[in-house]
């Protein structure tokens, strides 16, 4: 079995734009920001065997807001430049109550099944509350970026930071 980094985009991978005290993500690929080591980071935690992959929920495709095709250069934007593995996005909004959207654990279950993936070694990597309760739910480690935000926060993730650096060191070191 495999094991895996579910990470989410915006605000863990790239800069994330806050509003009022809440998360959005990049309106166009001119936008998009690589936070600061993350490409090492992910390297790090490809070369420890784990399968990166990116979840990520994207609403202001299905609320009109922002093309799809916006929200894929994107994705392939960064795919090019990390080491992740695939990304799965979610277009839906909460209406459409899709099991893939983010805090439904359907992308990572779907990932799990894909890649023979061991859900109980694996981690889920998110700013959000959304990130964590779908990592727990799927039965994964949770790792909580706080940036406090104010909206909802997540219920007992299993460890809180401040960057997807600090949560690949604790990964390598603890659970490698």
């Amino acid at each position: 079995m495999s094991r895996a980094i579910f990470l989410d985009r915006d605000g863990v991978l790239n800069r994330a734009y806050v509003r009022d005290g809440r998360s959005y993500p990049p309106a166009s690929l001119a936008q998009v920001e690589i936070l600061p080591k993350v490409k090492s980071s992910l390297e790090n935690l490809k070369s420890a065997g784990f399968l990166l992959i990116v979840v990520t929920n994207q609403p202001d495709v299905a609320n009109r807001k922002i093309p799809r095709s916006v929200v894929d250069q994107i994705n392939n934007f960064l795919a090019n430049t990390l080491p992740v593995d695939e990304f799965r996005t979610c277009y839906h909004n909460d209406q459409d109550d899709c099991q893939c959207r983010k805090p439904r654990p359907g992308a990572l279950i779907d990932a799990a099944n894909v890649y023979q993936i061991d859900l109980s070694k694996s981690f889920m990597i998110g700013d959000r509350w959304r990130d964590i309760e779908a990592g727990q739910s799927a039965g994964c480690k949770t790792f909580f970026i706080n940036y406090g935000y104010q909206e909802k926060q997540p219920d007992c993730p299993d460890f809180i930071v401040s960057s997807l650096a600090e949560a690949a060191e604790i990964i390598i070191r603890e659970f490698t």
